[in-house]
């Protein structure tokens, strides 16, 4: 029996470039190499796509970039190529893929942008589809749409970073009118692993955690500040989506950003998380939920707030959550017996099987 051909790319040009890198490392090291052909294909921070045919262990370190063989290399969007074209000189090579696993985190990666291209290209691929990736990439959109589904939530308001430069007390006074009381949140609407978020004490905060997330992103979503328990849960499959078991987070910060998740060793990760029964049994349902909800398929993380009284409330869901060694959605799926090899096997027969139904 013939190898399949698996296409893995990493980097990208979000700011969680790195993060991608150390996941990519992770995939590939469980991937049955009995069954599959491994290609590698980098992007790097400029945007350039490159094979890379060395050493894996270069990929985490991001020395990948600097080998002489490194050949510019694209999904072609030609369905009647079905894979991949690398350039060499003035020579052309086109290079079938069976499937693709994108571990690819943040813009361009996981907001529905590259997952276009794989439609077009009519290869499988791992993860949501277009739609999906960029209704849960979009914060606004996510929050609109899970309110909409009756799945409690923060409370938020969300404006254009165009309006608030327009009329910034404008912007203020609606924020302060639909959130009632600092402290609040702030987070650029499309930004992933926490990158660009602020908590704001008071009015001149606000502004300043404002302008931090129009760095990030051309629309800013506001939410209320709420004390819980942060309780994560990994969700798998297609129509029938199985939630795993939750995990709780004690983050070494103030809250989870990026620092907490990938540098600080203190950030501790509780699995299962310390809520009672009833409580795990809510946060299941209510991941399959909103993960039906929104149309994800192959693959999703589902974060919660759990409060003191018992009040589950949705933060967000990661459609192309991290794959670290230290990242939660692969511990959880092995606190459900769903280790390593035998979870990227899953997600890519999740991949074939939504190629199937959607020709």
């Amino acid at each position: 029996m013939s190898k399949k051909r698996i296409a893995v790319i990493f980097g990208g040009k979000s700011s969680e470039h790195e993060v991608s890198r150390i996941s990519a490392s992770y995939v590939i090291s469980e991937i049955p190499t009995d069954k599959y052909e491994i290609i590698t294909i980098g992007i790097n921070q400029k945007g350039e796509w490159l094979l890379y045919s060395g050493d894996t262990s270069a990929i985490a370190d991001g020395s990948w970039e600097s080998h002489p063989d490194n050949k510019t290399a694209f999904i072609t969007p030609d369905p009647s190529v079905s894979g991949i074209a690398v350039i060499n000189g003035t020579n052309c090579q086109l290079i079938k893929i069976d499937v693709i696993f994108p571990v690819l985190h943040g813009k361009n990666g996981e907001d529905g942008t590259i997952q276009g291209l794989f439609e077009l290209s009519g290869i499988p691929y791992v993860g949501c589809g277009v739609l999906a990736s960029a209704d849960c990439m979009d914060k606004a959109v996510t929050n609109t749409i899970l309110e909409y589904n009756e799945i409690d939530q923060a409370d938020f308001t969300w404006f254009n970073v165009s309006d608030y430069q327009k009329s910034p007390e404008k912007c203020i006074e609606k924020i302060e009118n639909a959130i009632k009381q600092y402290p609040m949140f702030v987070k650029p609407a499309n930004a992933g692993s926490s990158v660009g978020i602020s908590k704001a004490a008071d009015k001149n905060e606000l502004c300043k955690a404002i302008e931090k997330a129009a760095k990030e992103d051309s629309k800013i979503v506001i939410e209320e500040n709420i004390t819980g328990y942060e309780v994560e849960c990994a969700v798998l499959g297609n129509d029938e989506p199985f939630a795993s078991i939750p995990g709780q987070i004690a983050p070494a910060s103030e809250f989870y950003d990026y620092d907490a998740k990938y540098n600080n060793a203190e950030s501790q990760l509780f699995i299962p998380a310390k809520i009672s029964d009833e409580l795990k049994d809510k946060v299941r349902t209510t991941a399959v939920k909103a993960y039906k909800a929104l149309g994800c398929s192959g693959l999703s993380r589902v974060d919660f707030f759990v409060t003191d009284e018992g009040r589950i409330l949705l933060n967000e869901i990661n459609t192309l959550p991290g794959f670290t060694s230290i990242s939660m959605y692969p511990k959880l799926m092995a606190a459900c017996d769903i280790k390593g090899a035998a979870l990227i096997e899953r997600l890519i027969e999740l991949a074939y099987e939504r190629a199937e139904k959607n020709v």
